[in-house]
């Protein structure tokens, strides 16, 4: 975060000024969180049973949550999408496509105040855990997903709004990484900088997206951005977020 020389890019979501005991679920949850924005910060305590619910503070259902247990080593990023159903999950820190497990989301969607748990260590163990939660907001967040044509003129996805960050990942194939892109390295298109969560590389450069006043393209034709027949997942926040916008 601050090494001497080195070029260093961060990203801030409001997730709002205070934590309160939520208890929803059937798991005691701490949150903070900004409804009007659509992003929550849950921790809580697995129970290490069947399963269990808890409670996310958004009054929306969530798009996209990602858990990561904090209380011991050697457990994979849990990934909810909504593209990809309560079925799946898809891990944030590896290249793995998308699996079909019950031990992760118990099968059950999340609703507008709590998500489901299953039995899996990775989101359930007698252990400590952090969730952060997103709720698409009109004109501010979108989370869908793609599928690719395999040419330099991709497919357009509409999000309603011009991106200033982006993060996917192709979920039906293995061996691609979750890449992120912004428009503050990549301020104009094509946008070309990018980084990958699910690796510790430096920052690359390649022919990747448009960011357009409503949605973005995609403008290379490798497997992990836009293959043909390939199915991406997505999370995007805009650029000029009207509905959000704080007075000054």
């Amino acid at each position: 975060v601050n090494h001497n020389s080195s070029a260093i890019v961060g990203w801030a979501w409001d997730a709002g000024s205070s934590t309160v005991s939520n208890t929803d679920g059937s798991i005691t949850s701490n949150v903070r969180a900004n409804p009007t924005a659509g992003i929550s910060i849950v921790s809580y305590t697995g129970n290490n049973a069947a399963s269990g619910t808890i409670g996310h503070g958004l009054n929306a259902k969530p798009g996209m949550i990602i858990v990561k247990r904090t209380g011991t080593g050697g457990n994979d990023w849990g990934v909810y999408h909504s593209a990809l159903g309560a079925t799946k999950n898809i891990d944030l820190n590896n290249t793995g496509s998308a699996s079909t497990t019950s031990g992760t989301w118990n099968n059950t969607e999340p609703t507008s105040s709590v998500f489901t748990v299953g039995t899996f260590d990775m989101v359930n163990a007698s252990d400590t855990y952090i969730a952060y939660c997103f709720a698409p907001v009109e004109g501010f967040s979108s989370m869908g997903s793609y599928q690719g044509n395999g040419n330099a003129d991709g497919p357009f996805v509409y999000t309603g709004f011009r991106p200033a960050w982006i993060l996917y990942k192709r979920s039906d194939s293995s061996g691609n990484d979750w890449t992120i892109l912004d428009s503050t390295r990549g301020p104009n298109n094509v946008i070309d900088e990018y980084l990958q969560a699910s690796n510790s590389n430096a920052e690359a450069s390649s022919t990747m997206f448009d960011f357009l006043s409503n949605g973005f393209k995609p403008r290379l034709t490798s497997a992990g951005h836009n293959a043909s027949g390939g199915t991406y997942v997505y999370l995007a926040f805009a650029s000029n977020p009207f509905k959000t916008a704080r007075a000054r």
